[in-house]
């Protein structure tokens, strides 16, 4: 028997399209419908088809680190607006902007950790802040985490998910790649694991500079890794790519990348990784000592 019609609630067009928003999502790659909650359980992939949707900066905290914990280093890092940029908003906007919907101060952390009780100078981008782009602070960071390392003698783990260099900072944005490359390069010298981790997407600046220059490079499935997207090199050559091309499957085959893990699987062979190339963990002690993300250093 069905309801009396007066104890039906009445509902309009505007609140029917919004009855679930945020409660459940579709899966990019197969359709599939999932609560949000199901998602997030298992870091963004899909159960169904093993599609890998973006993590944001605490997932891979979680996912990655014991504990989920990070000693976070420079969190006090700003960016400034040197060129006074404006393109119809202004540039300062922006940052306070993408600093609220993220709730990080620019579009990477970095800071000391562990995984599986190795010690590790950890760095991941945070795309959701302005695209992951590299601006003066975020090359700074960077800089900072290779020296940093260098100083404490700590292997280095970056995540890296970017659209590339930061636009409103102009030339000031493209020096971080020479910057950032010449520490890691300092780095190199006292023979320490750079373990640089690909995820979607990888691209421009960022691309161009460290992200192909670690010991061993590893990338996300699926994920769009290169210089310029598909889309402008068709466009500049005036040639149709090969099917697949710029993602990580196509950059293996061709000797861009060294490995491909699925996110289940990234920590334990990471950790694997760094203890083949001499990394020991630290005692019970030592590797407690790690404060929550955001304690500072």
């Amino acid at each position: 028997m069905g309801w009396p019609e007066k104890n039906l609630p009445t509902t309009d067009a505007s609140e029917k399209k919004t009855l679930g928003a945020g409660v459940f999502r579709r899966c990019d790659g197969c359709g599939a419908t999932l609560t949000a909650g199901e998602l997030a359980a298992v870091f963004e992939v899909c159960p169904q088809c093993a599609h890998h949707h973006r993590l944001d900066a605490d997932g891979w905290r979680r996912l990655m680190l014991d504990d989920g914990a990070l000693d976070e280093w420079d969190h006090h890092l700003t960016p400034g607006d040197p060129l006074q940029f404006s393109d119809g908003r202004p540039y300062r906007e922006r940052v306070a902007t993408a600093q609220k919907k993220t709730r990080s101060h620019e579009a990477i952390e970095t800071g000391r950790a562990h995984m599986n009780g190795i010690a590790v100078a950890y760095g991941a981008f945070v795309f959701a802040f302005m695209g992951g782009s590299m601006g003066s602070v975020v090359g700074e960071k960077i800089t900072r985490l290779f020296e940093r390392a260098a100083n404490d003698h700590l292997p280095v783990v970056l995540l890296q998910a970017s659209g590339g260099a930061r636009m409103q900072e102009g030339i000031l944005s493209l020096m971080q790649m020479a910057k950032s490359v010449a520490a890691l390069e300092r780095f190199r010298k006292l023979r320490l694991p750079f373990l640089s981790v690909l995820l979607h997407p990888t691209t421009g600046g960022v691309a161009a500079s460290f992200a192909f220059l670690g010991d061993v490079n590893i990338a996300e499935p699926h994920a769009l890794i290169g210089f310029a997207g598909p889309r402008v090199i068709e466009s500049t050559i005036r040639q149709t790519l090969p099917a697949g091309f710029q993602r990580s499957e196509f950059l293996i085959e061709h000797g861009m990348v060294d490995l491909i893990l699925p996110r289940g699987e990234m920590k334990e062979k990471i950790a694997t990784l760094l203890a083949h190339l001499g990394c020991r963990p630290e005692a019970p002690s030592k590797a407690n000592g790690a404060k929550p993300n955001g304690s500072g250093a």
